[in-house]
């Protein structure tokens, strides 16, 4: 065994929450997602509303990169993307997705299963309107995914963005939402000798079914 595989397997953190009890979870996963996120929050983790999506290409290999939530409207978690990016490319060919958000300072994580959709065109205009000037120039600068030679030339389209739109640019055509309608919602939580808390919410017709699942 290599130096770096004894090192990996002494890492070793030591769960110690209360165990979650069916009778605190709330019966809307929606509302028990905004406790957690809410509590994440005021205990000031490091980018509380960034989660790993996982979406799939054309023959079926998984990728996974961070991207931030910005919306829970009408049941849907809602993300930001350039419609041509690589994430973007699987979503039309393949609308499940996984979102997780990993909150393990507060030993906690959340995964959410789903289809995804794009969001109206308007509500993507409001909210790429309050963002800071300088990242909507940078909406306009990143051809997303693509192959690029250099930083140089990266920094070029910044500047030249910067020239024609000034600090009020436009919403791109290729930039927008996606929401996410979940189908399965899972709250994990650590326990002591890695009993862990697991509570699974499945969409069952318009109602959600919660069941208990094993460590």
């Amino acid at each position: 065994m290599n130096e770096l595989s004894t090192q990996l397997q002494s890492m070793r953190e030591q769960y110690d929450c209360e165990p979650l009890r069916r009778s605190t979870m709330r019966s809307c996963p929606l509302e028990q997602f905004t406790d957690w996120l809410n509590e994440a929050v005021l205990a000031k983790i490091y980018d509380p509303n960034a989660c790993s999506l996982s979406t799939v290409d054309e023959k079926g290999c998984p990728y996974a990169r961070a991207v931030l939530l910005k919306g829970l409207e009408r049941g849907k978690f809602i993300f930001y993307t350039n419609y041509n990016s690589r994430k973007a490319k699987h979503l039309s060919t393949n609308s499940n997705a996984c979102l997780h958000f990993p909150w393990f300072s507060l030993q906690r994580q959340v995964i959410i299963t789903g289809e995804v959709s794009k969001t109206e065109d308007q509500e993507a205009e409001e909210y790429f309107t309050s963002r800071p000037a300088l990242s909507k120039l940078g909406a306009w600068a990143s051809d997303q995914s693509n192959d690029l030679d250099s930083r140089e030339t990266l920094e070029k389209a910044f500047l030249m963005a910067q020239e024609k739109y000034g600090d009020n640019p436009p919403k791109p055509p290729h930039w927008g939402g996606f929401g996410l309608n979940p189908k399965s919602i899972e709250f994990w939580q650590g326990g002591p000798n890695r009993l862990h808390d697991r509570f699974m919410y499945e969409l069952v017709g318009s109602s959600w079914n919660m069941k208990r699942l094993n460590p």
